[in-house]
């Protein structure tokens, strides 16, 4: 309808002395204008920031992820948790709310291991790997077809000469960053 539309208007739209054609160009950008906006109204609640839900959707609960790996970080759990709160209250128009959201995001920490890579010629490692693993279920209440369940991984390399304990944290903080990134463009990003 609306290339069908536009086709019209540029058919319509040759006059050929100057002053009609910049007349009508003018004329064509200012439909063109009010015309794209609403051609796509129907594709959802769009965001600058890419995020795109369904206008229905009005909340988002995000349980708390609990630490079943089987290496155990004290802290991860309610860090990781509270960055992907945080990413869904500043990145969407979405209410936090404790449960029965909308949009609704469980699941838990399955993996926490760091293991060595880059092996020198020494037979020894120049660096180690952290990794953490998370499992993860996503319900939209208003479009089945965007549930899932997915297992995400990420990892960040540090110097073998230093004692994780000194860098754990920078880690964890940048692989969370990573993690959240990926959820949420997976759960309200489609692109």
């Amino acid at each position: 309808m609306v290339s069908t539309l536009i086709k019209m208007i540029l058919l319509h739209a040759q006059p050929t002395n100057r002053i009609l054609r910049r007349a009508s160009g003018s004329a064509f950008a200012m439909l063109a204008l009010l015309i794209v906006p609403i051609a796509f109204s129907g594709c959802g609640v769009y965001s600058f920031t890419g995020a795109s839900i369904p206008p229905e959707a009005k909340t988002i609960s995000i349980a708390n992820f609990p630490n079943k790996a089987e290496l155990v970080q004290p802290s991860l759990s309610q860090a990781f948790t509270e960055k992907l709160k945080d990413r869904f209250a500043s990145q969407t128009s979405l209410n936090l709310i404790p449960r029965n959201g909308d949009l609704h995001i469980e699941g838990e920490i399955v993996g926490y291991s760091t293991e060595p890579v880059a092996i020198t010629g020494a037979q020894t490692a120049a660096l180690i790997r952290l990794k953490i693993t998370v499992n993860v279920r996503f319900v939209n209440k208003f479009s089945p077809k965007d549930n899932y369940e997915s297992t995400f991984s990420r990892y960040e390399d540090y110097p073998s000469s230093q004692n994780l304990s000194t860098v754990e944290d920078g880690l964890i903080a940048l692989i969370s960053e990573a993690l959240v990134e990926d959820i949420f463009n997976k759960s309200v990003v489609n692109w």
